[in-house]
């Protein structure tokens, strides 16, 4: 769409609005504003105008005040409501914000509350000027109004930065991943952003969820709010704020069964190799060879196992590892002994809980360094202080239902 068109036909823009999910109520909690351009053709999105940088900024400030203030008043009808507002961090850093704050403040006189106002920024728009950025959030939540940084999904690597700004909102994008497949070092991001987002004290917000399973990965991952083309496209008018509750509850329900399933599944297998193993523990007689121990399990459970070994409280490899090879005979690895292990993520945590509860641990999955591929580890307490690891393959996992 040309440009100078959209400049002189500014009475044909009009505010579209994209609803956003709340996962505790399944109702409308807000919406987000979008430019749409009345045309013989239907309405056309102005997101490629938006997004043109040769395009003087002053032209889409322009726009983007029209359509904000379009929105505003027709905002003053649904006091309960956040409303998402896109803004140019760029533009408002000219003048600190003043001409925006006084707009909103001006529908404040009107019966506007400014804690129901989001103002969104992109992660990648305060790459260069950070610390301008940061006094100017400051300065506007000092008002009431919040702050939602968007886009976080692709770019979301320097979370020291994103937790030193303290938005109120922050917006991870799924929509940008192709099929039903998530990137596991995705997963791992979004688990962190998750865990920052919780200590934050800030609302974790899924968009671009236009599938089943991108609304079943929200879900996953801790998010309260959720906003896509799956739940409800913009529109020209706001929606019932119960439209997709039902369909919210059954969704619901097929999560947490799938869940239910992986943790029966989980507890099946746990409940499997402790009886498997405590039958090939009463075959051992002597535990004075640690080399010779860890043989006789990793054989006992050679139809779950690639790999096997033992280490102290403190973390330290005691047995050298029992390597299943290509043939299905086991061979011992001895370089490995004295490896310490303490350093993993849980490790200490587990050691705690087996000593404890005296039973064993199924992992999550993880990524393990030398086959390259997603494993389970199955760890136990023996006596004296010592642990056993069993390393579970995926080739067995993925034969199961519910392990991966």
């Amino acid at each position: 769409m040309d440009p100078l068109d959209i400049l002189l036909n500014k009475d044909q823009i009009v505010p579209y609005y994209q609803p956003i999910i709340s996962a505790d109520k399944q109702i409308v909690v807000g919406y987000e504003v979008f430019a749409r351009m009345n045309t013989d053709n239907g309405p056309q999105s102005l997101g490629a105008f938006f997004n043109d940088d040769t395009i003087p900024e002053e032209y889409r400030d322009e726009i983007d005040d029209h359509v904000q203030t379009l929105a505003l008043e027709h905002f003053l009808e649904e006091p309960e409501l956040y409303l998402f507002l896109n803004v140019n961090i760029h533009s408002l850093l000219g003048d600190n914000g003043d001409q925006l704050l006084e707009k909103l403040i001006s529908y404040q006189n009107k019966g506007l509350s400014l804690d129901r106002i989001v103002l969104e920024i992109k992660e990648k728009d305060y790459a260069a000027n950070y610390s301008e950025v940061k006094h100017f959030i400051t300065y506007v939540q000092s008002t009431g109004i919040n702050i939602a940084v968007g886009d976080v999904g692709i770019s979301s690597s320097n979370l020291e930065r994103l937790a030193h700004l303290n938005p109120n909102i922050v917006k991870v994008n799924v929509g940008f991943i192709e099929g039903d497949t998530f990137p596991e070092l995705y997963r791992d991001v979004l688990h962190s952003l998750s865990l920052l987002t919780r200590k934050l004290g800030a609302t974790l917000l899924f968009e671009g969820i236009d599938s089943y399973p991108k609304l079943n990965f929200a879900w996953r991952n801790g998010a309260r709010y959720y906003q896509g083309f799956y739940l409800g496209r913009p529109k020209g008018s706001f929606v019932a704020a119960d439209f997709s509750k039902e369909t919210m509850k059954k969704e619901f329900h097929r999560f947490i069964e799938h869940e239910r399933k992986k943790i029966a599944a989980q507890l099946s297998l746990s409940e499997k190799l402790s009886q498997t193993l405590k039958v090939t523990l009463k075959t051992i007689k002597s535990f004075s060879n640690y080399d010779d121990v860890v043989l006789t399990i990793a054989k006992g459970l050679s139809s779950f196992s690639f790999r096997v070994y033992i280490c102290d409280h403190d973390g330290f490899q005691q047995s050298s590892n029992a390597v299943k090879t290509v043939d299905g005979t086991w061979e011992l690895e001895r370089e490995s002994r004295q490896k310490n292990w303490s350093w993993r993520p849980y490790f200490i945590e587990n050691i705690v809980r087996m000593d404890l509860e005296k039973k064993g641990i199924l992992s999550d999955l993880y990524t393990d360094i030398e086959k390259d591929e997603m494993i389970r580890t199955y760890s136990f307490p023996l006596d004296n202080g010592l642990f056993l690891f069993i390393d579970i393959p995926y080739s067995y996992l993925f034969e199961q239902d519910g392990l991966l």
